[in-house]
């Protein structure tokens, strides 16, 4: 294992102190269940998002000087969604590290949007407390600030689909999309919710492993129902 922390250190420019703390950062609840011990990466995680989302604040401030206060406001809650946190872990493998569950294994969990974007958080939460805010700081612009870009200019909008929806729904038909939860399956610690999105008589459904994500992932399935966008430019 330490081979493959040190590789794994080696992607992202930094050097761990503490190897623990990396360990922790890798390490998902299914996991951690069965080994009957409570170290993953939940906390660090929490840490981390708010580490990236000063980063980001900052390098936004610096970017478009001219820019409101709301309008950066929506261009920090897209470019640290999962959907764009799951992109930047992907450029240094990170769902390879993981440390999952045999279920969560089987399932595709390197893969999953949502656990790369937590593990993308809980990584800097680790960096965060092994080297202080600076390291961290350095780590993101050295190694993910460039892709962070080139996301944010190949985004059709950078506001989140369910309110980028209802700005096309109340613009074209006058109508607000509604939601509603289908289903709820999985064991209390790794719940997966099933939700559906309907427009006049469209309906879109989609998963996710929280009920505000399954959300925008109908919200996401309505706009490319409705040709607004595509896989190809969608964000």
């Amino acid at each position: 294992m330490n081979h493959r922390l040190k590789e794994l250190e080696e992607k992202i420019g930094y050097r761990f102190r503490n190897r623990e703390l990396l360990l922790k950062a890798l390490t998902h609840r299914s996991f951690a269940f069965e080994k009957d011990t409570k170290e993953n990466y939940e906390v660090l995680e929490f840490l981390g998002d708010a580490v990236i989302g000063l980063i980001v604040s900052e390098e936004l401030i610096k970017r478009f000087p001219d820019k409101s206060e709301g309008e950066l406001s929506q261009i920090r809650a897209y470019l640290v969604s999962e959907s764009s946190l799951s992109e930047l872990a992907k450029t240094v493998d990170l769902g390879n590290y993981l440390l999952l569950g045999k279920g969560e294994r089987l399932s595709g969990g390197r893969k999953k949007s949502s656990l790369l974007c937590d593990v993308f958080e809980s990584l800097f939460g680790a960096i965060y407390l092994d080297g202080g805010f600076y390291e961290a700081r350095r780590v993101f612009l050295e190694r993910f600030l460039k892709k962070m870009w080139e996301i944010l200019e190949s985004a059709v909008t950078y506001k989140d689909f369910k309110s980028y929806l209802q700005e096309i729904t109340q613009r074209e038909f006058k109508v607000i999309p509604s939601y509603a939860l289908i289903k709820s399956e999985g064991p209390e610690h790794d719940k997966t919710f099933t939700v559906e999105c309907r427009v006049k008589e469209l309906r879109t459904v989609a998963s996710g492993k929280s009920k505000k994500s399954a959300e925008q992932q109908a919200a996401k399935e309505m706009l490319k129902a409705l040709g607004v966008i595509n896989e190809a430019n969608g964000p």
